[in-house]
């Protein structure tokens, strides 16, 4: 048996999730694979529109391990570029298009990125952001996306070598596509704000995406030709990886520029939509709409939705699924796999069990929580708490350029999420609490370490600390305590003049909801903010039901 220890030519060759396009163009050829307005493509045209653009990529000296961005909305062609580019040897980059010109040419930067496929909505943003790279890094190559554009449409931005339906046009149809070389090969990078306001690049390969597409497809009983609404952004992780999922068992991806409750209701019901993601805020906005005619399954993470949410999102007919997962697992790696009995509970218990985390994919190895300074397991009652850790294949290769970062989070064979949870007698797991410095907004995670950061240019401000407030509609949002300081002449800043001054130097979405005023913030003997005391007086104001900004 010794001898058969061993991997052969045969058994051994890389898995790759970009295979499941090729073998969909085969399988689905004729099946719709993207509904964009009045726009249908099969998975043959998919396989054939991105071996072309892939082509063109080629043609750009473009290749193994260089990285190639892409800043744009849930349309098709992002869809189509987490085939195309790495078809090439390259590595996919998906940006945040709420981001702010200064982040975004902070990754562009980092990432060394070496060509920018960009939404024709978004040139300013990359213009500004181009403008800002310092001398030592090299402006990619630009290419605008002019789907939808008005037909008066034009940049004169001589940074713009083409336009993506140009590149696919030109490009081969019968260009061969470069397979990885090894399981461990890039697939992707994408940027998390982490714990500290520093954009951490992770980097995951061929191997680990193959593995949580295809065991994010089983945990949810995703059936074959699946018809998906893209409500989650595809910038986010990859779309939970079902962008490539939905390949493997030739869905329809239905895309949105964006999107409202009026909208998804509309397409749910003319396209027969029957899977979609998203965070608990679409969620919350879902319950805008009427009941549904058939039912409608929802993946969500993030937060944990509120009961109440749940059980209004259920009751107009769709089917949620909780899980748990981060950019550093390539998408949801803990589900509240649910069991029958459950069914039988009053609709108030349903949704307690419903809100919790859940149990390991099939795919993951181990999940557990562990006491932080000892390493080892805490008790499974429910009560004890401790860091949520986590083991499995499609975990991130690390951190793009930052050892040390990657050594601090995987170590003892295990990846450690930062996040404190519980876990259940029945051994399913809750979040308890989030990285100290995170705080989560509509599925989105933001520094709170950045926010201050910002707080404290305020010219009026002493002391600040942001944490998360829940929020009915985001989840949470952030809450900014403030100390002001001594001998200020009146009139003092009010709270809307703070957040005006937060909102002049971050992105929207990272503004300060609420702010509070205290004389003193409290700390520990050794002079730290005591965060822990703040977050349960934001959790005593109780669900912010409108923000001001």
């Amino acid at each position: 048996m010794d001898a058969l220890r061993k991997p052969n030519g045969a058994n051994s060759s890389p898995l790759t999730p970009l295979g499941f396009l090729e073998r969909a163009a085969v399988v689905y050829a004729d099946s719709p694979s993207i509904v964009y307005n009045d726009l249908t493509y099969t998975w043959s045209d998919t396989y054939r529109r991105c071996l072309q653009l892939a082509s063109s990529i080629s043609r750009l000296a473009i290749g193994k391990g260089d990285v190639v961005s892409v800043l744009a909305p849930n349309i098709p062609a992002i869809y189509e570029l987490h085939f195309a580019a790495p078809m090439t040897g390259a590595v996919i980059n998906t940006i945040n298009t709420r981001l702010d010109a200064r982040t975004v040419s902070i990754l562009l930067g980092h990432s060394g990125s070496k060509l920018v496929f960009v939404d024709y909505q978004l040139i300013p943003l990359i213009q500004e952001a181009v403008s800002l790279l310092s001398d030592e890094c090299p402006c990619p190559l630009l290419v605008v996306i002019t789907d939808d554009a008005p037909a008066s449409f034009s940049t004169n931005d001589s940074k713009f070598i083409s336009t993506y339906e140009t590149m696919v046009e030109t490009g081969d149809p019968g260009f061969i596509w470069a397979r990885p070389e090894s399981d461990w090969d890039p697939l992707t990078l994408n940027y998390t704000s982490g714990t500290t306001s520093a954009p951490k690049g992770v980097v995951h390969n061929h191997r680990g995406t193959f593995i949580v597409a295809l065991d994010s497809l089983l945990e949810w009983s995703v059936p074959k030709q699946p018809v998906y609404l893209w409500t989650l952004p595809m910038f986010h992780a990859n779309g939970w990886s079902y962008v490539w999922g939905m390949a493997a068992v030739g869905g329809t991806n239905v895309c949105l520029r964006k999107f409202d409750a009026s909208t998804i209701h509309k397409i749910i019901h003319k396209l027969n939509v029957t899977h979609m993601c998203g965070a608990p805020v679409v969620l919350n906005m879902l319950t805008k709409g009427e009941k549904l005619s058939r039912t409608v399954r929802i993946m969500t993470a993030g937060a944990p939705p509120p009961a109440a949410v749940l059980l209004r999102t259920e009751a107009l007919g769709f089917e949620v699924t909780h899980g748990y997962g981060l950019t550093e697992t390539g998408g949801l790696v803990v589900a509240c796999s649910w069991k029958k009995e459950w069914n039988k509970f009053p609709a108030t218990e349903r949704a307690r069990l419903k809100a919790r985390q859940g149990v390991r994919t099939v795919g993951m190895t181990e999940v557990d929580i562990v006491d932080p300074e000892s390493g080892g397991r805490v008790k499974w009652d429910g009560l004890t708490q401790g860091e949520i850790v986590l083991k499995g294949g499609s975990i991130m290769s690390g951190y793009l350029k930052d050892p040390e970062s990657t050594a601090k989070s995987i170590k003892n064979g295990w990846f450690y999420t930062g996040d404190v949870g519980v876990m259940h007698p029945d051994g399913y797991l809750e979040i308890k609490d989030r990285s100290k410095d995170v705080i989560i907004s509509g599925g989105e995670n933001l520094s709170s370490v950045e926010v201050e950061s910002v707080l404290y240019l305020h010219p009026a401000v002493n002391e600040a600390a942001v944490v998360g407030r829940p929020d009915e509609y985001w989840g949470e949002t952030p809450c900014a305590f403030v100390s002001l300081k001594e001998g200020l002449r009146k009139p003092r800043p009010t709270a809307e003049e703070i957040m005006q001054f937060c909102k002049s130097k971050l992105p929207r979405y990272m503004v300060p909801k609420t702010v509070v005023f205290k004389d003193e913030l409290p700390k520990t003997s050794t002079g730290k903010i005591q965060k822990f005391l703040l977050r349960e007086i934001a959790k005593d104001m109780g669900f912010a039901l409108k923000s001001r900004i």
